[in-house]
């Protein structure tokens, strides 16, 4: 059975499948109990409220997130979907700073965007690989950062927004390095600064706190993906959910207080990415 706007309000509640993730989905422990917090939680509960439900947090993985939502999870390999077999949904809504792929539309339908993103490479501050200097082209910015990557030690991970294979590292000739073991994206950096790797991909959101966290002992070489955006995921079969939260998301920009929230978990967005935020505005409320 369908589960959209109607039956979500008849049940009362909003399931909100969460990936922990950079300043969306922050995942602290207090005392015996764990807690999230973040952007994509704070938005949640408020649309929660809005549309006049309760809330509930479902944790989830990049690796089964889509199958929590959807009933059957994919998974992009060889660069293609390849589906599993079905499973119980357990989710309504997924928020955690999810990255409009082509890939994940043949498994959800995006809501309008609410996040700039694009995918850095980012190094050791020892590394002999220097930031481009950036030229009037994006495409030309790519191209340049992907002529250093011959025989580098590069840091990526499969089913994620860093997937090597959605910017042909192969083709690039780097060596690509994939954890041994499952991390989540803002373990990147650590990670990269405790084994041999030269330089990992890593997402503007994550880049921006790793770059206050860890000032002196990484550097943005320069971009490796187009700009991206982000966006809050739908079964394709929940539209009015995902009609109901697009105009949501028109109203709390118009008024300013989606501006407000993005500013108490990621001040130094508005410095890269000013215009993204202005226009939203801007363009909501006319």
């Amino acid at each position: 059975m369908a589960r959209d706007l109607a039956e979500i309000q008849a049940d009362g509640v909003l399931r909100h499948l969460g990936v922990p993730y950079a300043n969306f989905v922050s995942q602290y422990v207090e005392g015996n109990k764990v807690n999230h917090s973040g952007l994509d939680i704070e938005l949640m509960q408020n649309f929660a409220e809005h549309i006049g439900v309760k809330y509930e947090f479902v944790p989830a993985q990049w690796t089964n997130v889509f199958g929590m939502l959807t009933g059957r999870n994919g998974q992009f390999i060889d660069n293609k979907v390849v589906y599993s077999s079905p499973e119980p949904i357990v989710g309504d809504i997924i928020a955690n700073g999810l990255t409009i792929l082509d890939w994940r539309r043949e498994l959800v339908d995006f809501s309008d965007d609410y996040f700039p993103s694009a995918v850095w490479l980012v190094a050791r501050t020892e590394s002999e690989l220097n930031p481009i200097k950036p030229s009037d082209s994006l495409f030309d910015d790519i191209r340049m950062v992907r002529e250093l990557l011959k025989d580098r030690d590069i840091l990526a991970m499969k089913q994620s927004c860093l997937d090597p294979d959605l910017y042909d590292l192969e083709g690039a000739q780097a060596n690509v390095i994939l954890p041994a073991k499952q991390l989540q994206l803002n373990e990147m950096v650590p990670f990269l600064l405790n084994i041999e790797a030269e330089a990992t991909l890593l997402d503007v959101a994550d880049s921006l706190i790793a770059i206050e966290k860890w000032p002196n002992k990484i550097k943005v070489i320069g971009p490796i993906s187009e700009d991206q955006k982000m966006a809050i995921g739908f079964r394709k079969d929940s539209p009015q959910l995902r009609a109901a939260f697009n105009e949501y998301l028109k109203q709390i920009r118009a008024d300013g207080s989606y501006n407000r929230l993005v500013k108490k978990y990621y001040p130094t967005v508005f410095h890269y990415y000013q215009d993204y935020f202005e226009t939203a505005t801007l363009g909501s409320s006319q």
